[in-house]
This record gives C-alpha cells, sequence and structure tokens, in this order.
C-alpha cells in the first residue's frame, strides 16, 4: 500500500514540475546564462542594429534641435523610421530570446558649438551629419539583408520586411544604392 501511494506521489509530483520546467527552463536560460536562440553572427547583427538605432534617435534629436534644413529634414526621417524599428527589434528580440536593448552601447559624442557668423562651419557640420546618417543605415541595411540569409525563420522573415523598409529610408535622405558597399 505505501509502495502504491509512494508511487502515485511521484507520478503526480512529476506531472506538475514537468508542467512548467519548459517555460521556467527558458526564462532562466536567458535570465542566468544569457544564452539565445540564434547564432553568433544574428547576435551581432543585433548589436550593431541595436546600437545604431539607439545611438541614430539620440543624435537625430540633436540634429532637429541643432541641425541646419536638410539635417532637420534627415533627422526626422531617421526619427520616424527608429520609432519603427526599435518597437520590432524588441518584439523580435524577444522571440528569440535576446536582450534588448543591447547593454553597453556607448553614449554618442555630441557637440552643440556652432559659429554664429560662418556659414562654412554649418555646412560641414550638414554633410558630415547626412553623411553619418547615410553610413549608419547603409550599416543597418547591411546588417538586415545578412539577416535574410539566416537559419532562424522568424529572424529571416523580420529581416525580409525590414530591408525594404531601411532601401526606401536610405534613398529618401540621399543614399545611393552601391554608396555604401565601400564601407
Amino acid at each position: 500500500m505505501k509502495l502504491n501511494t509512494l508511487f502515485f506521489a511521484a507520478v503526480c509530483a512529476g506531472t506538475l514540475f514537468n508542467s512548467c520546467v519548459d517555460k521556467t527552463a527558458k526564462e532562466n536560460q536567458l535570465k542566468y546564462t544569457h544564452t539565445t536562440l540564434v547564432d553568433g553572427d544574428a547576435f551581432s547583427a543585433f548589436q550593431k542594429i541595436g546600437e545604431a538605432a539607439q545611438v541614430g534617435v539620440i543624435v537625430a534629436e540633436h540634429e532637429e534641435a541643432n541641425g541646419d534644413a536638410k539635417s532637420k529634414e534627415v533627422a526626422a526621417k531617421l526619427k520616424a523610421y527608429y520609432a519603427e524599428l526599435i518597437p520590432s527589434l524588441d518584439t523580435i528580440a524577444r522571440t528569440v530570446q535576446i536582450d534588448f536593448p543591447i547593454k553597453g552601447v556607448p553614449a554618442p559624442e555630441l557637440t552643440t558649438a556652432h559659429a554664429a557668423d560662418s556659414t562654412a562651419s554649418t555646412n560641414v557640420k550638414h554633410t558630415d551629419y547626412v553623411h553619418d546618417a547615410q553610413h549608419e543605415i547603409g550599416l543597418i541595411k547591411e546588417q538586415l539583408t545578412r539577416l535574410t540569409r539566416n537559419t532562424n525563420k522568424d529572424l529571416r522573415a523580420f529581416a525580409e520586411k525590414q530591408v525594404d523598409i531601411v532601401s526606401e529610408v536610405y534613398k529618401q535622405i540621399g543614399g545611393k544604392e552601391e554608396a555604401h558597399s565601400h564601407h
């Protein structure tokens, strides 16, 4: 009789523990070991895209406040794009168990010193921001293109959707399709 009761209790306990072990194991895997469900290339792409997006928002806000007309126009487009990209990155990061936002993103160095009567320094500032923005969007486009060839089907679907969007933004801010290939 004791053996039957002990066996029944063990079966009940095993069933109870197995019902929540998968979800708990996945949560603990991410929480304690920071192990994700993606390969190194995908994780690297998340780092690069996430950092570019997080820093890009800060720089775009700064340029909207302090830049010239062209810089403000580019900054507004980038800010709108990043506002759509960051939540999408967060959603897919949860799916593949990546900590997002990526920790340790360096703060951008922003300078507000502008010469009041010098148009040359403003033009250099404008050219630098627009060129830097094109370069950053080109980097994001390159990383998303690489993700379209990833083995994870969720990442492939995400990247295929985003590549079209980032290509359009890249063209809108004055980038040429082959212009970023040398970076």
